[in-house]
Order: structure tokens, then C-alpha cells, then sequence
């Protein structure tokens, strides 16, 4: 398509679905415009980067597919569409090879995001996108877009529109929900991937900022064996994200200090160290806890009903805990718009705008499940949009 033929885009958010859109976009003739009220793109990308930024997960098909729980056909089709095998080869195309770990977790070899995203937005450059920073929109006029910029207001308007406007958490890097006062039914925004508060007592305070390893987490039917970490003000960290969403939604959460062993032979263990020694000799020698776990069973142990047998706190810790961290500190966020109210991706009310990211109505743990689905909705919007136009 060129010169008055050729089809025109604005892609409101420059995270991950907001540059795979324009990426689809562009190297099929499109003109895309990609706007984001922050000062330069992609900075929860580059915040997900100082992590190692996992890609993506090698696991099998059905495993993969779980994580998503009870996901929409349009979110489902997505993923059919660009899974970890597509985000993979999407990578090393950019000239950013990636590894996998031991865990099925892919991470590029650099370990960081800078280099990906500058491949990436020097393709999108060559490719002919326009990026405006600075933009923030405020909502329609009709079918066109405003937007608040250093200038003044500005209306836009395109042949396709895709909004990937982010969550409602990390506000500073650009998702804080603000486009959801322009609908008029948005599922309530929620933590997800969140910590939790903990009101700990002074005895705690030596342990903040250290690692519980070698655990098991239990909430409802959510089981979790990762690394999570106690802090000044609860509980955080891989493990604790991966049974949030059941927590936060009213599941009591337990944990198992000792994993490795039955309850049966625990007991037995227990019964007969306690003719020699004191429960704290039991729990540093003979069961060889470390410190920060001892802990962690001293405090919450005393929360507990006074009746429950040491074997079974060891292996099913009450983590009492006041709720969530604050909405702003979660990773991700659940709510958004409604799948309901697409058809698809796009939005009936608004020819030719569609949706994708973080701003939908979906969640899913860490591990590679956020990016690769934002990637997914991005991509799709641009198709489902590329073929809207060529019909």
C-alpha cells in the first residue's frame, strides 16, 4: 500500500502488545502511529529486564495452557497463535539469542531487555512508525481519539485503532488505569502476582529481606514450591505470586517447611528428640531448620490453635497475613475490559478499534505466562485489524 492507498494506525501504550501490534502493522504497509503518555516506551518491559526478563516457558502444550485458568476462546486463539515457540523464534529474530532454563523459563542470553527493545524499535523504525511520547488519551470525539500532549489537546483518527494501555499497577512506569474512566463496564482492577502485608512482630525484623527456600505453599487448590522472601512489610516473591490470585480471592494460605517429609516419620522423629532436648534444640539440630525458618514457625505458630501438633505446623504453617500489598505494588493486574464486551478483540461500538495487553480482563502467574500473552493480544489485534481492512 502507498501513497493515498496506504492504511493508517494509531496504537495507543508502547508496552509489548502495543509495539507487536505496530510490528504486524508496519511490515504489512501499514502508517502506524504508536502514542504513550510516558517519556520514552516499553519501561515495564525494561523493569521486567532487571530480572533476567523471562520470556517465555517451554512446557507441555496443557501445562502451558493451565496457567491461564479459565481464559476466553479470543485469549486461547491468541496464544494458539504465538505461543513459546513463536516468541522464541521472535526473539532471535531481533538478533537477541535467548536460552532456556532448567525450569522451562526462556531468557535472552544477554539477561537484560535494553538490547531486545533497541533491536526491536530500530526494526520499527525501519519499518516507518512514528513514535509520540508524551501523549496521554482522554478519550473520543465520535470515532476519533483525543489526547492531552505538550502542545495542547489533539484529535486523531485512523483506519485502525488498538489500545494497549496497560494494567493498574507501577504506575510510575506508565500502567495506571486511568483509560478505564473511558468505558462504562470494566471488571474492577485486582492484584495479581501480588505479596501479601504481615503485621510481624519486632523478632522478625532480623530476617527481612531474606529468602524461605526448599518450601511448599498451599492455597485452595494453587501449590507453589518457588523461592519467596519476608520483608519489612510481608510476604513477596515467586512463590508467594504463584498461589496469589487464590489468596487474595479468600483461600487461607499454609506453608510446608519441610517438604521432603511425611508427616508419619516427622512425628516419629519429633517424639523421640523430645525426651532429650527443647523444642528450639529439636527444630535447629535435629530437624536442622535454618535460622529464618525457625523463625517464621516461632511466629506463626503462636497465631495458631494452641492445640495443633508441632508435625502438622511443620507441615501446613498458618500464614496469617492482612490481605494484599497495595494494587500499585502488584506485578500484574486482573480486570479490565470485559471479553465479553468484544467481539474478539475488537470493540463493536468503535469501527475498527480493538484491544490487547494488560487492558483485558485476563491474568496469569510469572514465569514467562505475562509477556508471551501480551505479545499474543498485540499480534492478534493486528491481524484480526489487517483483515477487518481487507475485506
Amino acid at each position: 500500500m502507498t501513497g493515498t492507498d496506504q492504511k493508517t494506525a494509531i496504537i495507543v501504550g508502547a508496552g509489548p502488545a502495543g509495539l507487536m501490534a505496530a510490528d504486524v502493522l508496519s511490515a504489512s504497509g501499514v502508517a502506524v502511529t504508536v502514542i504513550d503518555q510516558m517519556p520514552s516506551v516499553g519501561r515495564k518491559f525494561l523493569m521486567a529486564g532487571k530480572s533476567g526478563l523471562n520470556l517465555t516457558k517451554i512446557e507441555d502444550p496443557a501445562q502451558f495452557d493451565a496457567a491461564f485458568g479459565d481464559a476466553p476462546p479470543a485469549l486461547r486463539d491468541a496464544l494458539a497463535q504465538f505461543g513459546p515457540a513463536q516468541v522464541t523464534a521472535w526473539a532471535e529474530g531481533l538478533g537477541q539469542p535467548v536460552f532456556t532454563g532448567s525450569t522451562g523459563r526462556v531468557f535472552p542470553v544477554a539477561m537484560k531487555a535494553s538490547p531486545l527493545l533497541r533491536a526491536w524499535l530500530n526494526r520499527l523504525t525501519q519499518q516507518g512508525v512514528t513514535l509520540l511520547t508524551r501523549w496521554t488519551w482522554t478519550g473520543w470525539d465520535g470515532n476519533a481519539l483525543r489526547f492531552d500532549t505538550p502542545d495542547g489537546p489533539v484529535t486523531r483518527s485512523a483506519d485502525i485503532t488498538i489500545l494497549a494501555c496497560g494494567g493498574a499497577s507501577w504506575r510510575r512506569l506508565g500502567s495506571d488505569g486511568q483509560w478505564a474512566d473511558h468505558f462504562s463496564d470494566v471488571a474492577p482492577f485486582k492484584p495479581a502476582n501480588c505479596g501479601f502485608r504481615v503485621d510481624w512482630s519486632d523478632h522478625m525484623a532480623p530476617y527481612f529481606g531474606q529468602p524461605i527456600k526448599a518450601t511448599t505453599l498451599h492455597a485452595g487448590k494453587a501449590t507453589s514450591r518457588g523461592e519467596w522472601v519476608i520483608t519489612q512489610n510481608g510476604i513477596e516473591g515467586g512463590g508467594i505470586y504463584a498461589v496469589s490470585a487464590a489468596v487474595r480471592d479468600g483461600a487461607p494460605l499454609f506453608v510446608d517447611l519441610m517438604p521432603d517429609h511425611e508427616l508419619s516419620a516427622l512425628q516419629q522423629k519429633l517424639d523421640a528428640a523430645r525426651q532429650k532436648s527443647s523444642l528450639g534444640k529439636i527444630l535447629k539440630s535435629t530437624l536442622r531448620l535454618p535460622p529464618v525458618k525457625i523463625a517464621l514457625f516461632n511466629e506463626m505458630s503462636r497465631r495458631a490453635e494452641p492445640a495443633t501438633h508441632t508435625a502438622a505446623l511443620l507441615k501446613a504453617l498458618p500464614m496469617m497475613h492482612s490481605g494484599p500489598a497495595p494494587l500499585d505494588q502488584a506485578i500484574s493486574t486482573a480486570g479490565g475490559l470485559r471479553f465479553s464486551q468484544l467481539d474478539g478483540l475488537m470493540l463493536p461500538s468503535k469501527p475498527g478499534t480493538f484491544a490487547a495487553g494488560e487492558m483485558l480482563d485476563w491474568e496469569a502467574p510469572t514465569g514467562g505466562y505475562l509477556i508471551t500473552a501480551c505479545l499474543a493480544t498485540g499480534r492478534a489485534a493486528a491481524v484480526a485489524a489487517l483483515h477487518q481492512i481487507a475485506a
